[in-house]
């Protein structure tokens, strides 16, 4: 009998022990749902508070409180002024034109609302440049430095051009110092990487462009503020580079095409050549110089304002073989 009450208050005392156990369990459970819902409370009423401060702050400024204007952002600061000199060196080129507008514009007000005590953050402004050679993507990245620059949101806005050469190594323990000499000289304005799609090889792991684009995506993230990264080149070979490199893809926040010339424009640009140049195309010229470059756009190697630049510096040297024949003509008087 002594035995089997033992049994019997053993067993009592594991199944008290068993539900003492279940109820502290029980109780941990339940403070850790209070916890968590006073947690979840607490981050409301940050929030709340929060969007109470925006609230106030909006209400605390004067009816008669000036930001400034748009125009006078964009003329004291000399925007206007640089969108002006794109609309006169760059013919044509209608899209590319608009969304550097827009990008200043965004900029413009970006200023405006920090003028005004408002929450601002500075937007991505890494970019890929696409197109065919000579449709003024380097002009562009220089005007846009400029821009960015007279803003604020570049140091210098100087431009710095590249390629693969300029960034990749030849060997082992080459390509990191000559990629962050190349990142350095920039620091402050535009590194325009060209034909940026040479950095990667899909064909070779071991290629040591890899080593380069980690350093770029490191430093477009880390000194976003800093510097600007335009990448250039072909459309469809630019697509398959960012299907490579996703991470380089995510940090470009504008991407812009720059379509090929019409005949008509390249004409254009041949005067406006001419004109910086203190040259003047004669009437005469025209007609033969636009049925030579509708024929011209036929033929293989053609890059569009690069290949009009050629012509036009062909003709300056004929011109001045002329003059300088004539001039030592002995029927000439000097």
């Amino acid at each position: 009998k002594k035995q089997g009450v033992c049994g019997l208050n053993a067993s009592s005392d594991s199944d008290n022990s068993k539900l003492a156990e279940a109820l502290k369990e029980a109780d941990i459970e339940a403070r850790k749902i209070r916890e968590e819902a006073e947690k979840r409370k607490m981050e409301e009423e940050k929030i709340r508070q929060k969007k109470q401060m925006k609230i106030d702050r909006l209400n605390a400024i004067p009816e008669e409180a000036e930001a400034g204007t748009v125009e006078e952002f964009m003329y004291k600061d000399g925007v206007k002024e640089i969108l002006e000199k794109l609309d006169t060196d760059l013919v044509g080129l209608i899209p590319v034109k608009s969304r550097v507008r827009e990008i200043a514009a965004l900029l413009v007000v970006d200023k405006l609302r920090r003028n005004l005590g408002l929450d601002t953050s500075v937007p991505s402004l890494h970019m890929c440049f696409t197109g065919a050679p000579g449709t003024g993507k380097t002009t562009v990245a220089m005007r846009m430095g400029q821009i960015l620059q007279r803003m604020g949101y570049s140091r210098s806005g100087h431009l710095v051009v590249a390629t693969r050469d300029d960034l990749v190594g030849q060997y082992v323990g080459h390509t990191a110092p000559k990629t962050k000499e190349v990142i350095k000289k920039a620091m402050g304005g535009v590194l325009l990487i060209d034909e940026a799609y040479y950095l990667y090889n899909a064909s070779n792991d071991r290629d040591y462009g890899q080593e380069s684009i980690e350093i770029l995506l490191n430093v477009m993230e880390e000194n976003r503020e800093d510097i600007v990264i335009v990448l250039a080149g072909y459309k469809d070979r630019m697509d398959k580079f960012f299907s490579f490199i996703p991470g380089m893809s995510s940090r470009v926040g504008n991407h812009i095409e720059f379509p090929n010339y019409e005949p008509e424009e390249l004409l254009g640009i041949a005067k406006v050549m001419c004109r910086d140049l203190e040259y003047e195309m004669s009437v005469d010229s025209e007609p033969i110089f636009f049925e030579y470059i509708k024929k011209r756009m036929t033929m293989p190697y053609f890059s569009n304002a690069r290949t009009v630049r050629n012509a036009v510096d062909r003709a300056r040297m004929r011109a001045a073989i002329r003059l300088f024949n004539k001039a030592f003509d002995q029927s000439s008087d000097g």
